[in-house]
């Protein structure tokens, strides 16, 4: 009656103990023990959502015995522990006191592992496993597997993928599933597509895995020759599709093929997916349509903080730098709080715009008004921020004076304003402090190099451009990408491999002539190399969003908008002749390069010549 009493008093707040209570007090003294363990086991099952329910019984249980060395109790503990994402110490403890656990609980807590903030003691309990002649099941590798992609260990994901094939589980779905998403989280993209052709069954789950792997890993163009492969074999996009081929489209600048994935989702009732409509923001965004963004956001039933923070970025990089600090107003008058995502975004805004005073404000309120500590990003903002409006020297002072250690990205945007503003001997600094950091990235050789150019410093240019053949460095070749009927076209500088190139250069020899007409006069002091000035006229001529241009005049309808994506940043002399063709020809031209939008328009640009 002692022990029913205590049960009772502990329970008393949940009806499922009172019966267990009322059995237990009609139960014969030596048949206790077994009615305790069946009893909570069963109250363990039925601990649904209740951390503190969980614990009560637990300590029931020790209180009377039941988990002391039961390998039983325990294992339904630490699965309920699991279950409900209690600490993964706690589950640990309880695992501790089994003596020669099953492969059932092995997985467990592998399991719990793997689905916690600290996914890397997977591996280790994995390898306890094996020494202690568990053997793993078919339920194993998936779970370890995921523990391993979250860790970003494609060395282990590689070493498991082997035992896998060892011990005859590779030809498992979800093993292969899992191994699938290993390599596309790690960025080993080619893995995954390797692994995705071998499997005789693929579901939905593998499509998106190697889709989203090609999209997030810049591999945009495989990511949609994917998705109509999955559409000829009749599987029906779900929402993680949709948001893998909203970033796809995003990468490539593809904003007739994204507003047909709109259409779709519409369709088929993903509008309310908040994780989509962000996306599609995203999409809008980066294609330059930044009106469309701003509709999608107006029409979301639920915007949280990435939705608010995508159209402040999106409106920063468009050039539209004063609507973005009205719209994070707005955010704080709607008593959102914003993230330091979000003062990225701000900072980004009043950097491209030349907002020095409001830049330094925002960045003064991050940290006293909403107690955020500034990180490397907030400020690499406030360094572009000065080096942007001309203050080169007050960036390397506050470089010098920052709290914590500048990495290579800092250092890189001290070099280009050096380059951009002719500061030699500061330029050779940041040279030198990147080099101990990120030795062989081609675009510093590149800066430095014009560097020493523009003072015409021919030997200097030359030690460089030696430099990196001895260090096997490629320089990054320029490309602007262009959509045409469903199509992505890649232009290079001087390509010459498409079928209409004669009557594309034909073409930019007459823009030439009517930009001359205009009153253009070639900015030939950009082409940073040792000759003539006819060849540097030329060389300017052929630059690749001017071929892109070109392209897109010859097969789209007068008054049609053109849209380039550019992976470096556009040049002076290019951002002159687009604003001149943008007048002669009435089109609208967007141009996203390396770092933000252009929107040219009747002879003028939406950066103010500012950028």
């Amino acid at each position: 009656m002692k022990v029913c009493y205590k049960l009772s008093s502990l329970m008393h707040s949940h009806t499922s103990m009172f019966l267990a209570t009322n059995l237990l007090s009609t139960t014969p003294e030596n048949q206790l023990p077994y009615y305790l363990l069946t009893k909570c086991i069963a109250l363990l099952q039925s601990c649904a959502s209740s951390k503190h329910k969980l614990r009560q019984i637990h300590a029931f249980s020790i209180r009377h015995g039941v988990s002391l060395h039961n390998p039983d109790m325990a294992k339904h503990l630490i699965f309920t522990i699991v279950s409900l994402s209690a600490p993964m110490s706690y589950a640990y403890n309880v695992f501790t006191t089994i003596h020669n656990p099953n492969v059932f609980t092995w997985n467990t807590m592998i399991r719990g592992y793997a689905e916690s903030q600290n996914p890397s003691p997977a591996l280790h309990l994995y390898r306890q496993m094996i020494v202690s002649c568990v053997e793993p099941d078919t339920h194993t590798y998936p779970f370890l597997l995921k523990a391993i992609s979250k860790s970003l260990n494609v060395r282990e994901g590689e070493a498991i993928h082997s035992v896998t094939i060892r011990n005859g589980f590779q030809s498992l779905l979800f093993v292969q599933n899992s191994l699938l998403h290993i390599y596309a989280a790690c960025g080993c993209t080619e893995s995954a597509y390797k692994v995705f052709e071998l499997m005789k069954e693929r579901d939905l789950v593998a499509w998106n895995s190697v889709i989203n792997g090609f999209a997030l890993n810049g591999r945009p163009n495989e990511a949609l020759t994917l998705f109509r492969e999955m559409s000829v074999e009749g599987l029906e996009p779900d929402g993680f599709t949709v948001v893998s081929l909203l970033s796809a489209c995003a990468e490539l600048g593809a904003l007739e093929l994204g507003r047909r994935v709109h259409v779709y989702l519409l369709k088929v009732g993903l509008k309310e997916n908040s994780y989509v409509t962000n996306s599609l923001l995203d999409l809008y965004a980066k294609c330059g349509t930044i009106r469309e963004a701003q509709q999608v956001f107006s029409e979301m039933s639920e915007r949280n903080a990435v939705s608010w923070t995508s159209l402040i970025v999106g409106l920063a990089v468009n050039g539209f730098g004063e609507e973005a600090l009205e719209l994070f107003k707005e955010m704080e008058g709607q008593g959102l709080v914003p993230t330091e995502i979000t003062f990225v975004g701000v900072l980004y805004a009043c950097s491209h715009c030349g907002m020095l005073d409001e830049g330094f404000n925002y960045f003064r309120r991050m940290k006293e008004e909403y107690g955020i500590m500034p990180r490397i990003e907030h400020y690499g903002c406030v360094v572009d921020l000065l080096s942007r409006a001309g203050l080169v020297k007050q960036a390397y002072e506050y470089i010098q004076n920052m709290p914590v250690q500048p990495n290579a990205v800092i250092w890189r945007t001290l070099l280009a304003a050096c380059t951009k503003h002719g500061y030699l001997d500061l330029g050779e600094i940041a040279r030198s402090h990147i080099l101990k950091l990120e030795p062989k990235h081609s675009g510093d050789y590149v800066l430095l190099s014009n560097l020493y150019a523009s003072e015409r410093r021919w030997t200097d240019v030359q030690v460089v451009r030696r430099s990196m053949l001895k260090d096997g460095v490629k320089k990054t070749p320029g490309y602007s990408l262009v959509e045409l009927g469903n199509r992505v076209y890649e232009f290079t500088m001087g390509d010459r491999s498409h079928p209409q190139s004669r009557d594309v250069y034909a073409l930019l020899e007459k823009i030439t002539e009517l930009l001359k007409l205009e009153g253009y006069v070639p900015l030939t002091a950009n082409v940073l190399a040792d000759i003539e000035e006819e060849e540097k006229e030329q060389a300017l001529s052929y630059h690749s969003e001017k071929v892109a241009i070109a392209f897109m005049l010859l097969n789209t309808a007068p008054g049609t908008p053109i849209r380039v994506v550019k992976n470096l940043r556009v040049c002076a002399d290019c951002h002159l002749a687009i604003k001149l063709i943008s007048k002669i020809y009435d089109r609208e031209i967007v141009i996203r390069d390396g770092s933000r939008f252009h929107h040219f328009k009747g002879g003028a640009c939406s950066c103010k010549d500012y950028w």
